[in-house]
């Protein structure tokens, strides 16, 4: 998969809610100037991404590189969706 193609929020949601159901990560980890606060911009995400990359957080990382392929308007929408339980992932909210 090309590293600049768009991903969909379907895509993201596995690994979104693998991320966020650890225990360290339950507002949002390194993330969490995103998921839990909407700060949605490349930067903010390029932030968070190097945060994850100094910890070698493999899941992190792996979060950060496909947030980076979202629109602003997607990282929005992926933020109010750690609100909503999604059993399937065993996310319980």
């Amino acid at each position: 998969m090309p590293e600049n193609k768009r991903l969909t929020l379907p895509e993201v949601y596995p690994v979104f809610y693998e991320y966020i159901k650890r225990p360290e990560n339950c507002v949002g980890g390194d993330y969490h100037i995103i998921i839990d606060e909407c700060n949605v911009k490349d930067d903010h995400v390029r932030y968070c991404l190097d945060e994850a990359r100094q910890k070698e957080d493999k899941l992190g990382i792996v979060l950060g590189e496909m947030l980076l392929r979202l629109t602003k308007t997607q990282r929005s929408k992926l933020s109010s969706r750690m609100y909503i339980p999604c059993e399937e992932y065993g996310y319980k909210g």
